[in-house]
């Protein structure tokens, strides 16, 4: 039997409640891993309705407890970290079976807590900004939410790349996203316009009103990605848009870890919960003021 963090019907955070249950076991082309951090996602809590109950957490990182017959490049003893597929159980727990496929190196500089909140917002940074966005060198790039938690990312993702970044960020944060590489910092309620070179890329994780006013310095043939909501149809009959939900991918997560073994890359951890106390760490999850990732330490070993 193990601990795991679970979400009972009807579903929100009064039915979210630690349980003993059973640990799972293998199936073809799966790990079980000892999960040793799960991050949360403040949304996360609406994915699952339509199976519960349902452990949470789609980000781990942890040690390698048993590999199948046919995975044969993991190995028991293995420090891994991963996104999870969000159409199965979660993470949440003092074990999980994960696909092999999704499984990367954990890296080496960074701890399981903070190895744990790299993946979504980590991911959703990378393909937002290199699959969707396709940002290259020298191109001047517009990210909404520079110092939030997928913005933190990107905006680190896009300074190595070699573009030039330019942020929105509230007053208290604009230091720290010129730190993390924003060569110019807006406050997101400050016209754009006349603020603003065109850009070629524009990343959204805010949403609202800044993505609608946000299309008008998009230069000609420019790209918007959005990630915190799909942009209304004006704007997509205006500029070229894209809207997509985060895949899992190991050899995008290889790269990660090496950016951040490299110390080129560092997630943000706004606090750190035990398993025990995981309707707290969705309360904080849930509330304004965060600054980095909610994460679940399940094993302090």
């Amino acid at each position: 039997m193990m601990r795991a963090a679970r979400l009972h019907p009807q579903g929100g955070i009064e039915a979210l409640s630690v349980d003993e249950v059973e640990v799972p076991r293998l199936g073809p082309g799966e790990a079980l891993v000892r999960v040793h951090a799960a991050a949360i996602t403040r949304d996360e809590l609406d994915w699952p309705t339509d199976r519960l109950p349902a452990i949470v957490s789609y980000e781990l990182s942890g040690v390698v407890e048993q590999v199948a017959e046919d995975v044969a490049d993991l190995a028991i003893g293995d420090d891994v970290f991963a996104l999870t597929p969000f159409d199965r159980d979660g993470v949440a727990a003092e074990f999980a079976v994960v696909p092999a496929a999704f499984l990367a190196p954990k890296p080496i500089g960074l701890s399981h807590v903070e190895s744990a909140a790299l993946p979504l917002a980590g991911l959703t940074a990378w393909q937002g900004l290199f699959v969707h966005g396709k940002l290259q060198p020298n191109q001047r790039v517009f990210i909404l939410g520079a110092t939030g938690g997928v913005g933190h990312l990107a905006t680190q993702l896009a300074t190595w790349r070699g573009a030039n970044v330019i942020g929105t960020a509230s007053a208290g944060a604009a230091e720290l996203a010129r730190e993390l590489g924003a060569e110019q910092v807006l406050d997101p309620t400050a016209p754009f316009v006349g603020s603003i070179e065109p850009v070629d890329l524009v990343f959204d994780t805010v949403g609202g009103d800044a993505l609608a006013r946000s299309a008008d310095i998009l230069r000609e043939g420019g790209r918007m990605v959005a990630v915190a909501e799909e942009p209304p149809r004006e704007i997509a009959e205006r500029v070229h848009v894209a809207y997509f939900v985060v895949e899992p991918d190991r050899e995008q997560l290889v790269e990660l870890a090496k950016l951040a073994n490299d110390g080129i890359l560092r997630p943000a951890i706004d606090s750190v919960f035990p398993l025990e106390d995981a309707r707290a760490a969705f309360d904080r999850v849930m509330s304004p003021g965060k600054r980095g990732k909610v994460v679940i330490e399940v094993d302090h070993a």
